[in-house]
């Protein structure tokens, strides 16, 4: 096992959820916290405590996005006109990282971060190497001619594990993507349940 996928594993334990609905998650089996005391830990946790969590696996889910990145997601989530929690997942589903996943370009939020540092993602025909890059609806975003080839790549746009969502229309013989519009909370396809509402209200604290 990689040391990227036994911390991801270790995320899952302690968020205790399948974060990223993979079918070889360990909280599939040990759903507990990791370590000595996990089975025995208890108590209700406090309101804050619920937010924290909530937070926390919307901040791990998005690729572990550092706290000064995701508090500022949330800074203009709360300066934009309409919802405050419908902005938040929207600018969050449309970061770059975020929309190369959704697209199937890789198989995790992680790898596709990787893709995009490396300078195999295009949009709208430019190269664009900033995975916090926010695409726009209408934006096409497509893997790189020399890159199309790559074992990664393939093999994540034939795995089955997931399916490309609606607000994503794609072709995977062009390996072109395209944002039709920016997804509602209720459309995007989360393998668990994500409360945004709790993050509004922590970091509103």
């Amino acid at each position: 096992m990689t040391k990227r996928l036994s911390s991801k594993h270790k995320v899952d334990r302690r968020l205790k959820v399948n974060l990223w609905g993979r079918p070889k998650s360990p909280f599939n089996t040990r759903n507990y916290p990791p370590g000595q005391h996990g089975k025995n830990k208890r108590g209700k946790p406090s309101d804050y405590g619920i937010q924290l969590e909530a937070k926390q696996k919307m901040k791990f889910y998005y690729g572990n996005i550092n706290e000064r990145q995701f508090r500022n997601v949330y800074r203009k989530a709360l300066q934009k006109k309409g919802s405050t929690t419908e902005n938040l997942v929207g600018f969050l589903e449309r970061r770059l990282d975020t929309v190369a996943y959704r697209a199937k370009f890789a198989t995790t939020v992680f790898s596709a971060r990787q893709l995009i540092n490396h300078g195999h993602i295009r949009v709208n025909g430019k190269k664009v190497n900033i995975p916090s890059y926010l695409v726009k609806p209408e934006d096409t975003i497509e893997i790189k001619n020399n890159s199309k080839s790559l074992i990664t790549i393939v093999g994540s746009l034939a795995s089955k594990e997931r399916e490309v969502p609606d607000y994503i229309q794609m072709d995977e013989k062009t390996k072109k993507a395209r944002l039709t519009r920016v997804p509602k909370l209720s459309e995007v396809p989360y393998p668990t349940i994500m409360e945004p509402n709790l993050v509004i209200e922590y970091y509103s604290r």
